[in-house]
């Protein structure tokens, strides 16, 4: 395929930086410029906040307050960006809340080149993108509404969700998401309660096979 981004200008944000790396040589490849990079989801609102790029190609899964968490934040500052998320899994959950929290675009990483450069350039264009193998699942799971115990989990409960299951305390996420302590007891009563789990190793074990976190 031979896509073309010329003059499209992107911020990578990825903790992996081999996987930084290797989005860069693609996308240069096409012609775009990398104007910038980050490694969590507040240095990605930073960098977009900085950079106003075309597009915020942006994991699921980083340190701080996370890919989901910062969407939401970053949509309601810039309400005309443009993110396509991408996930080490391709699981039907977090594509629907991603689309739902405004993303144009979701990609599994396990995608051929091609079809990142497409997903790329569909986003520049300010046009939905979905990868063609989650969207019979993510169909069906819109369908059948709260199939998985996950969907009844509110946009902040599941950001919580993500960052107790990758062993941040309380208080780390508190600051996070500036939020008291309390509140986010709270969430994570909450959360227990709605997937049936007692303890962080449950959390954790849960979130790995619900493919929430990498391994």
């Amino acid at each position: 395929m031979n896509t073309s981004l010329q003059a499209c200008r992107i911020v990578l944000a990825d903790d992996h930086v081999v996987v930084r790396l290797g989005f860069r040589l693609l996308l240069e490849g096409a012609g775009a410029t990398v104007v910038g990079e980050a490694d969590s989801g507040e240095s990605a609102i930073r960098g977009y906040n900085e950079l106003l790029p075309d597009v915020l190609v942006m994991d699921v899964s980083m340190p701080g307050i996370g890919g989901l968490a910062a969407l939401e934040r970053l949509r309601v500052a810039h309400p005309a960006a443009r993110v396509l998320m991408l996930s080490a899994h391709n699981d039907a959950v977090v594509p629907v809340r991603a689309l739902r929290l405004g993303a144009r675009g979701y990609l599994c990483k396990r995608a051929a080149p091609d079809e990142f450069l497409r997903a790329v350039s569909r986003v520049a264009a300010d046009q939905r993108y979905l990868d063609p193998e989650l969207a019979q699942e993510v169909a069906l799971a819109q369908l059948s509404g709260s199939a998985s115990p996950l969907e009844t989990l509110t946009e902040k409960e599941l950001a919580v969700f993500m960052q107790l299951a990758q062993g941040r305390s309380v208080n780390h996420i508190a600051e996070d998401f500036f939020l008291s302590p309390s509140t986010v007891g709270t969430h994570l009563y909450h959360i227990k309660q709605k997937l049936n789990l007692q303890n962080a190793a449950e959390m954790a074990l849960y979130a790995m096979r619900s493919g929430l976190i990498e391994a």
